[in-house]
């Protein structure tokens, strides 16, 4: 299918709202979700029948020309498919009428992309953890999503209001004049609309075309390096000299004492137990529901956080130096994931980089082995060893005492002029290093075999892969960097 490209001058962002809706409303977007999960659980189930035919049929020996022929997982085959099976399929056929096509388009599109990223993990074209098979959505776990891309998608003039396919006009828990003001004026455009219950709520996603503003940064010459931790959560030090500290406000620290004895309210009341149908108690779902809403808080504050700074960061400067941090090596230090996800330093770096592109700025990301904060900021000296605890920064060649965080912080911010000028600083990828890192990179590099194993379906070979898999290696990085 052709992807979607915005028009010159604009770009894609995203307008969320909460909703209020009536009782009758709750029913109809549960049913839409609904819909969505059993689509995608029929999708599933009928691609992966081929697979497990055509494995008992080798293990009857029969040749491979004569094999049962895989079923495609591509959208419209899916979508034409489905639409044939659930006018006869009793699984369907007394309530697909009921909802939009969206719904069952959604599911559709998830199992699509699903099996799709499944192939291109297996064949090593896929970044990242390797992707298993596509497994069916339970109905007690899976979360309440379903997409509208076509139909009636609306944003009312009084500002409280939003319709949706069969859904029929909703009431917004707050005002839309941010994207009903775009819209009226004509520099917006609604692509489609998500809606998903989350954090004790419904929520709606606009996708929305808007005409970029030609904003610039306040000092658009001026370039920082950002270097994030825990104790603070970033320290800014831009090539103008002028440095930064941003404390942690460690929300979910905050509300611990308090989820501890929340949680102990709730495991002291029964609870629901699956294995034996016994159902929850009045008493448990009002504990749980007063835990959820801590929860929720803490994630609502850590999100306006992390806008309010990145935001900051990108109105100012015209070059944001960030790390490439290795977060999931991080996470296996028990002693400090927690305050790690508190942090998010992931999150951090996704909101600088698309919101640089928006403020005409852009994103320099130094390379994961970059010894930031091992090199001396004044005299570029690197250092062999820097352990963890020591937060303070000595240079033995130029005898320079500086803070550690502060110390990385510059010497980010000069990677942005070196990435331009080639000065042959560390991380330079035009030039070498005066004293390249290599005695303390721990790392490990094995050698995985990828291909299936037996007890899996699919065999050897996926659908339209008419070739012989190759052994793909990658590096496994267990060192641990927390700057």
């Amino acid at each position: 299918m052709r992807k979607f490209e915005e028009r010159p001058g604009f770009v894609v962002q995203a307008y969320r709202f909460a909703l209020d809706p009536n009782v009758e409303q709750d029913g109809r977007l549960r049913s839409h979700c609904g819909a969505a999960r059993a689509a995608y659980n029929w999708a599933v189930s009928w691609v992966e029948a081929s697979w497990w035919q055509r494995k008992a049929e080798e293990s009857y020996g029969i040749p491979e020309s004569e094999l049962t022929e895989w079923r495609p997982w591509l959208l419209p085959a899916l979508r034409r498919v489905f639409n044939e099976a659930k006018k006869s399929d009793p699984r369907f056929a007394g309530w697909w009428e009921e909802n939009s096509k969206e719904a069952y388009s959604t599911g559709l599109a998830n199992a699509a992309a699903a099996f799709d990223n499944y192939a291109k993990s297996k064949r090593g074209r896929r970044k990242g953890k390797r992707v298993g098979m596509p497994r069916r959505k339970s109905k007690h776990k899976a979360r309440l999503s379903c997409r509208f891309t076509t139909g009636v998608i609306r944003v009312e003039a009084d500002r409280r209001h939003v319709t949706l396919p069969r859904l029929g006009t909703i009431r917004t828990h707050e005002s839309t004049r941010k994207l009903e003001r775009r819209i009226a004026n004509g520099t917006a455009r609604v692509l489609s609309a998500t809606v998903r219950y989350e954090r004790g709520r419904w929520f709606v996603s606009f996708q929305v075309e808007v005409m970029k503003h030609e904003r610039r940064a306040v000092r658009p010459e001026v370039a920082v390096g950002v270097d994030l931790g825990v104790k603070c959560l970033a320290v800014m030090a831009d090539s103008a000299g002028e440095v930064r500290y941003v404390s942690n406000p460690a929300h979910y620290d905050s509300a611990l004492r308090r989820l501890k004895r929340l949680s102990r309210r709730v495991s002291r009341r029964q609870g629901p137990d699956r294995r034996t149908g016994r159902k929850p108690s009045k008493r448990w779902l009002i504990a749980d529901a007063e835990r959820n809403r801590v929860h929720h808080r803490v994630a609502n504050l850590r999100a306006d956080a992390l806008h309010k700074l990145t935001t900051g960061i990108t109105a100012e400067y015209g070059t944001v130096v960030v790390e490439d941090l290795n977060v999931a090596g991080m996470l296996r230090n028990h002693r400090l994931a927690r305050r790690i996800q508190d942090a998010g330093f992931g999150e951090i770096r996704r909101q600088i980089t698309y919101k640089t592109g928006w403020a005409g700025g852009r994103t320099v990301v130094a390379d994961r082995w970059y010894p930031s904060s091992k090199t001396c900021s004044n005299c570029k000296t690197v250092k062999a060893k820097l352990p963890l605890h020591v937060r303070v920064f000595t240079c033995d060649a130029c005898d320079l005492v500086i803070d550690r965080d502060e110390n990385a912080a510059r010497n980010l911010a000069d990677l942005a002029s070196a990435r331009t000028t080639g000065t042959g600083v560390a991380g330079d990828p035009d030039a070498q290093a005066s004293k390249p890192r290599g005695a303390d990179r721990k790392t490990r590099t094995t050698t995985h075999s990828r291909k299936a194993t037996g007890g899996r379906a699919g065999g050897t070979t996926l659908p339209h892969q008419r070739q012989k898999e190759a052994r793909d290696r990658h590096q496994d990085t267990t060192a641990l960097t927390l700057r």
